[in-house]
């Protein structure tokens, strides 16, 4: 078996295949980043909210889920060895550096497709952090123990708001199914295995994600139906990419606004 994998944006080049020790850290690195990019995308909701309520709680979320990002981003450079901080790995890296999916770095839309894809993606992290509370790493399972109360508030916040919508006026239905058909795309990368996740599984540090699909869908599927919605039908393109540091353009600005400062004063401190 070769030991060298292509790289697709380069085509012909060959990559060499990274160790099990690189790969562990790559894991936990995906979910710091999945948590600390949406955070950073739910921020830019403050007052631009439908209203002030909403404001609050959309920033609540964001904090929620970037004390997960500092917190396993620390982790992360204790286990590649390198001693970085959590400020290093998120105001540091370039943009083929991170390692979250396409999903959490889409430009915020609408208020039905922050729904859409907030519905999404709780579902999927409350899988997630509850298979990670038997982690092997006593840090990742710690952020998981607190972090699985804070996520089925986002669930279950993101679900009352499609339920809402979805079975309101004609106009919110619209609005509502025509959200889901555009987060669509985007949904099959959080499942999708690759060989981090399969290293972090086979260690019992981590867990494959295309394990958690099933129950993350089926409870997707639950509130769509008593919204009255549909969920698109399968057969459109697919993201992917996102755990290799393969993005859309639309992460360059997110980090263009992220790491501004940081960037803009090396070493200053705040």
């Amino acid at each position: 078996m070769s030991d060298k994998v292509i790289d697709t944006t380069s085509p012909g080049r060959a990559l060499p295949v990274p160790s099990a020790d690189e790969l562990l850290p790559r894991y936990v690195l995906g979910v710091a980043d999945d948590a600390l990019v949406y955070a950073q995308r739910l921020g830019e909701w403050i007052s631009r909210a439908p209203q002030i309520e909403e404001d609050m709680a959309l920033g609540n979320i964001a904090l929620d889920l970037l004390g997960q990002a500092r917190a396993l981003l620390t982790r992360v450079g204790e286990l590649d060895g390198t001693g970085r901080s959590e400020d290093d790995l998120a105001y540091l890296r370039d943009e083929r550096d991170f390692r979250n999916v396409h999903l959490v770095e889409q430009e915020r839309s609408d208020f039905g497709f922050e729904l859409a894809r907030m519905l999404w993606f709780s579902s999927y992290q409350c899988e997630l952090y509850a298979a990670l509370t038997s982690s092997t790493d006593e840090t990742v399972a710690g952020v998981a123990q607190k972090a699985v109360k804070e996520v089925d508030y986002h669930r279950d916040h993101a679900t009352q708001w499609v339920l809402r919508l979805g079975d309101g006026t004609v106009e919110s239905h619209e609005r509502m199914q025509d959200a889901l058909g555009r987060v669509a795309p985007y949904v099959s990368e959080l499942f999708a295995d690759d060989p981090a996740s399969q290293a972090a599984a086979a260690t019992g540090l981590g867990v494959l994600p295309s394990s958690l699909e099933a129950a993350a869908t089926a409870y997707v599927e639950r509130v769509v139906a008593e919204a009255t919605l549909e969920l698109p039908e399968d057969g459109r393109w697919h993201a992917r990419g996102g755990r290799d540091g393969v993005h859309s353009r639309a992460m360059g600005y997110l980090l263009a606004q992220l790491q501004h400062i940081a960037r803009s004063h090396p070493g200053a401190q705040w």
